[in-house]
């Protein structure tokens, strides 16, 4: 039966404890969030390139976006825990490559979040309107110029709220790391569980600091929507509205 004097006692006696954890869920989420959704732009980016209709640079590109498909399916296709097996012990037995447990973490993490934003930012490119691509193109505009200029700001403001949503399930996916021995959250209210016997209250003060951590991502995130959606109700100066009438007395003198 849960007891709320447990639950006082195992969170004063092991706040320290919950603190580091939870500093370690949300220092790899932060930076694996950060990369990966660099990772997307590049790939979603690279992946949205007007296929040559000849030559050498139509057969890389195919090459680089076969490749590039490859890592989306396989990292969106497999569960990040299994992912964390296999590159940590994978690449000390194969390679000799032993990496450190927060910054194997974080390359988890970053590689994952990447898979997904290269669908996200793919899908945030394509959704602009075709017009603006071939405005862009008639007044001397290069790929990377249009893509810069015209479309990923527009890109970016789109796909804020997906790139939000990955954030919190990246403070919560940071669980499975656990079985690399990453002592983020979950691994230290285990720690903490296995030491008194009362894992319902252990998780318990686990489940209220996931939430807290989340909810306030989540507030903060909204709050940026609406600083880049400006102010609801947008009054146009004067000077920067013609009537028909301005417009036509123009026209007479």
């Amino acid at each position: 039966m849960m007891s709320l004097d447990w639950i006082v006692r195992i969170l004063t006696e092991n706040w320290p404890m919950f603190l580091r954890g939870a500093g370690f869920t949300l220092l790899i989420s932060i930076i694996g969030t950060i990369i990966g959704s660099l990772i997307g732009l590049i790939i979603g980016v690279i992946r949205t390139i007007p296929m040559p209709e000849r030559g050498i640079k139509r057969i890389l590109l195919k090459v680089v976006n076969a490749l590039l498909a490859s890592y989306i399916e396989f990292f969106r296709g497999t569960p990040m825990i299994v992912q964390a097996m296999v590159i940590y012990y994978g690449s000390a037995l194969a390679f000799n490559i032993h990496m450190n447990h927060i910054f194997a973490g974080i390359f988890i993490v970053s590689i994952n979040t990447g898979a997904y934003m290269a669908e996200i930012v793919r899908g945030g490119i394509i959704s602009i309107d075709k017009g603006q691509f071939e405005a862009a193109h008639a007044i001397g505009m290069n790929h990377i110029q249009t893509m810069s200029n015209v479309v990923l700001p527009q890109v970016i403001r789109n796909i804020l709220p997906a790139t939000g949503n990955e954030f919190v399930i990246n403070i919560k996916d940071t669980s499975v790391l656990n079985v690399i021995s990453v002592t983020e959250l979950y691994f230290q209210t285990k720690s903490i569980a296995g030491n008194n016997f009362r894992y319902f209250e252990a998780f318990f003060v686990a489940c209220i600091l996931y939430f807290i951590m989340t909810f306030t991502v989540t507030r903060i995130l909204r709050y940026i929507e609406r600083r880049m959606d400006g102010p609801e109700s947008y009054i146009m100066n004067q000077m920067q509205v013609q009537t028909a009438e301005s417009m036509l007395r123009r026209t007479k003198t």
